[in-house]
């Protein structure tokens, strides 16, 4: 199958889990429970998980998959996969639960261990983000799809971070160096915010706390084809299916190359599972 083939497929599942989120929501007949580490999922995840797991396997039987919400092989096995689908049916529970409307579908494809294609589908929003290796990234509507590019970069104006509603200010504050002004912009998934970067609107986004590689996957793809990175809080790469575990360390979103991030952003040891 080629390229394009896999983007179509990715685009087609995450608008269909889409709509079953979506069926979920504006009903509000989902149940809530906390998982082991102390995170939210819903029945709306699992309904979610269901459509696309039976999407893929139908449209794409001979690529495994990795979803937050199953179990994952150990690494041994999932060592051998020259490619796989990478899934979080709804990054955002806790934004679905509380009924913001920041929550998305995420796909990526990934190969030979890095996100070849990410789609990210906000049901709520209407909009979906995606990109592809050597194809760019775009920021499709009701209306039409277009490319998007992360913000341009003078070294004059103040700096847009991307925070969480919930996020403890003082806590990403502390990474920040005090000599540049910041402007700060409230958004809810990690995976909208990552998309927020990619179009321009943030430069950049501190994640401290437990993520997975379903959290950084489909962004990871979409940020570096408009021009943006993704690299954990060493300012070291992020790895896909390179470890046992499949939890990533606190990460840093960021968009222009030209932005002086080893100035602006003080590295600090990542907490990482092991």
């Amino acid at each position: 199958m080629s390229p394009e083939m896999l983007l179509s497929v990715a685009l087609e599942s995450a608008k269909k889990a889409g709509q079953e989120v979506s069926r979920h929501y504006k009903k509000g007949d989902y149940t809530a429970e906390m998982k082991a580490d102390n995170s939210p999922v819903t029945s709306a995840d699992i309904a979610a998980n269901d459509v696309l797991m039976d999407a893929l396997k139908t449209l794409t039987p001979d690529i495994p998959i990795i979803s937050e919400e199953v179990g994952a092989l150990a690494l041994k096995e999932r060592s051998k996969w020259s490619r796989y689908w990478l899934l979080d049916p709804i990054d955002g529970t806790g934004e679905f639960i509380i009924g913001s409307g920041d929550f998305a579908v995420n796909i990526a494809l990934v190969e030979n261990g890095w996100p070849s294609i990410g789609v990210i589908h906000a049901p709520d929003h209407h909009l979906t983000y995606y990109g592809q290796n050597n194809l760019g990234a775009f920021k499709e509507d009701n209306v039409a799809s277009h490319r998007i590019h992360v913000a341009e970069y003078d070294g004059k104006r103040r700096i847009k971070v991307a925070i969480s509603r919930r996020q403890d200010i003082n806590l990403m504050g502390q990474y920040l160096n005090d000599a540049y002004g910041y402007d700060r912009v409230a958004l809810g998934s990690c995976s909208l915010k990552n998309c927020l970067i990619a179009e321009g609107g943030a430069d950049c986004y501190l994640r401290v706390g437990p993520t997975g590689e379903w959290d950084t996957g489909a962004s990871h793809c979409i940020i570096e084809q408009a021009g943006g990175s993704i690299i954990d809080s060493e300012f070291n790469p992020l790895t896909y299916n390179q470890r046992e575990t499949l939890m990533q360390p606190d990460f840093l979103s960021l968009g222009n190359h030209n932005i002086p991030w080893h100035d602006i952003i003080k590295p600090h040891r990542a907490t990482r599972s092991i």
